[in-house]
């Protein structure tokens, strides 16, 4: 996964579990379903109006994937030509800043933005700290570690995360625990996600290792490696965890 940030989904108008108006009431939903719930809802993925992930948007669009590659590379290029650190975190700074104010001028919430520049300030704080331009592009990789031991700890729980973000947008709620096959196929979904963050790991943890020699390579393959590759790997783990024609239509027929 990039790091990205959490956005509202968009959705059934009842939130998911919620009986509508007219209907039976249930019982009241587990506490780790409520969790479960919340985590889907604030998750940041979202879908189309035919039910489909909405990979692209989920990724933040176009303005999101912009603000998470941006700062580093304009890091990379003002380091590149000036060969000055100072000079290039205060333009990877700078860069980040930018969104923060084309977002207050658009009205837009700064949640996405804001915490880039905090992510941008931290990776120039530590790469200013130590000298070393390489290591503006440390903190992403304790980042990305976390997720990785999330989402395994998910599966080892088994409440893989690609169930509980797919499932409530598919509106199963958490009722697909209730079938092996689809939590065998939402902990694959999950196993795709997690092979996607340790792939960036594999490949740019020895080009940071080079120091200033592999910066450039570093460099280039966190822009190929960061939202798109996150938004191919969502994409193929939405479509490993498709429903079965037939249990699509049994939900169908009880939907009726």
């Amino acid at each position: 996964m990039t790091e990205h940030q959490p956005h509202q989904p968009s959705g059934a108008s009842n939130p998911p579990g919620r009986p509508q108006e007219g209907e039976p009431k249930t019982a009241a939903p587990s506490p780790v379903a409520g969790l479960a719930a919340e985590y889907a809802a604030k998750a940041g993925l979202h879908r189309t109006h035919d039910g489909r992930v909405d990979v692209l948007r989920s990724a933040g669009g176009v303005q999101g994937i912009a603000e998470s590659i941006v700062p580093g590379l304009v890091f990379l290029v003002a380091f590149t030509v000036t060969r000055e650190l100072p000079v290039s975190l205060i333009a990877a700074l700078a860069s980040a800043a930018v969104f923060t104010v084309v977002r207050l001028v658009q009205r837009r919430p700064l949640t996405q933005a804001l915490a880039g520049v905090a992510g941008v300030g931290i990776s120039a704080w530590l790469a200013n700290t130590t000298g070393k331009a390489e290591d503006f592009y440390l903190p992403g990789f304790f980042t990305n570690a976390a997720y990785i031991l999330a989402m395994v700890l998910s599966i080892a729980v088994k409440w893989p995360v690609a169930g509980l973000l797919f499932g409530f947008i598919r509106n199963e709620g958490v009722e697909w625990r209730k079938e092996p096959a689809r939590v065998k196929a939402y902990r694959l979904g999950t196993w795709i996600i997690v092979a996607v963050l340790a792939l960036r790991l594999i490949v740019q943890v020895p080009l940071y290792l080079m120091g200033t020699e592999g910066l450039a390579a570093l460099a280039t393959t966190r822009l190929i490696m960061g939202a798109p590759l996150y938004i191919l790997g969502v994409w193929v783990a939405w479509l490993v965890t498709r429903p079965a024609p037939a249990e699509t239509e049994a939900g169908a027929d009880q939907a009726a």
